[in-house]
């Protein structure tokens, strides 16, 4: 299989994926941060195509921007305590597939690394 970098939301104060999340994914291992990418969460609160497919993938610092309160909002529901869940995570080796879940409500969230 080749590598990739993906997520997935999953909505724990609605017990199901977190549908229409914006995400943004940047590089940071220069002296500015580079914005590679803005998706938003499908039906099962994943992004439609992989966040880095296998030719983009490069060894490096990165950060993933889940926009929580814009989220909730358009729910309907309390925006809560965090307005964004910042993920910095590292790439350390681009020959591999990285997984970067994300369990959230307005209150909390988790993360770590998957399979």
């Amino acid at each position: 299989m080749p590598a990739k970098l993906s997520t997935h939301v999953l909505d724990l104060t609605r017990g199901q994926p977190a549908a229409g999340m914006e995400i943004e994914l940047w590089r940071l291992d220069s002296t500015e941060p580079k914005q590679l990418r803005v998706v938003v969460t499908n039906a099962d609160g994943r992004t439609d195509a992989p966040l880095l497919a296998a030719d983009e993938m490069a060894a490096g610092d990165y950060q993933l921007v889940f926009k929580i309160k814009d989220y909730y909002a358009a729910h309907g529901a309390d925006a809560g305590f965090f307005s964004y869940a910042a993920i910095f995570f590292r790439i350390a080796d681009p020959s591999q597939s990285y997984h970067v879940p994300l369990l959230v409500t307005p209150w909390s969230y988790s993360t770590y690394r998957g399979s």
